[in-house]
C-alpha cells in the first residue's frame, strides 16, 4: 500500500483525522522549521514557534479552501508566526525585560565542538540572509529544512527547472561570498 499524498492527508485532516494531520506534520516539519529558524535565528525559539504553527494549522485546517494551496497557506502561517515572535521579543527588549533560553549541548559533542558548530551555522545563515529572496528561500528550505525538491517546488509555486536554477545560482552566489569572507 502506498503512502497517501499530501493532498489526501489534508482532505482527511479537514474531516478531523488526527492521524492524517500527524502525517502532514511529519512531511512538512522540516520546511516549516527552516522558514521559522531563518527569521528567528534561534533553534529553541524556532522549535517552539514551529509547534505553535502546527497547532494553529490543526485549528484552521478546515478553513483551507484549495487543498492544493495548503503548503502556501502553511508557510504563510509559519512566516507570520516567526514575524510575530520577532515583534514580541522587540517589545520585551524595549520594556527592559530579558528572556533567555538555555540550550543544552548535543550529548555527542563537547562544549567547544558545539560552539564551533553553532558559530558555523550562524555564519552560514548570515550569508544566506545576504542573498536575494528568490535564492535564499529555496536554499534554506533545502539545506536547513531538509526538504525535498518536490516539497519546495510546491511551496514556492515554481517549476522544477526554475527551482533547480535558483538552487544552482544561489549556491554559486554563496560560494563567491565564502571566498570573500573566509
Amino acid at each position: 500500500m502506498s503512502e497517501p499524498t499530501l493532498v489526501e492527508l489534508v482532505k482527511r485532516a479537514q474531516r478531523g483525522d488526527a492521524a492524517a494531520f500527524e502525517g502532514i506534520v511529519r512531511t512538512m516539519v522540516g520546511m516549516v522549521y527552516s522558514q521559522v529558524v531563518a527569521v528567528l535565528r534561534d533553534r529553541q525559539k524556532a522549535e517552539d514557534a514551529t509547534q505553535e504553527v502546527f497547532l494553529a494549522a490543526w485549528k484552521g485546517i478546515g478553513t483551507v479552501k484549495e487543498v492544493e494551496g495548503f503548503v502556501r497557506w502553511l508557510m504563510t502561517l509559519a512566516r507570520n508566526r516567526a514575524m510575530d515572535a520577532v515583534k514580541f521579543e522587540g517589545r520585551l527588549k524595549r520594556k527592559g525585560s530579558v528572556v533567555e533560553g538555555v540550550e543544552v549541548a548535543d550529548g555527542g559533542r563537547g562544549p567547544g565542538e558545539e560552539l564551533e558548530r553553532r558559530e558555523a551555522v550562524e555564519r552560514a545563515v548570515r550569508m544566506l540572509e545576504g542573498l536575494p529572496e528568490e535564492y535564499r528561500r529555496p536554499l534554506m528550505m533545502r539545506y536547513l529544512g531538509g526538504c525535498d525538491y518536490e516539497t519546495i517546488r510546491h511551496a514556492l509555486g515554481v517549476s522544477d527547472g526554475m527551482l533547480r536554477g535558483q538552487l544552482t545560482r544561489g549556491m554559486a552566489m554563496l560560494r563567491e561570498m565564502m571566498k570573500c569572507k573566509w
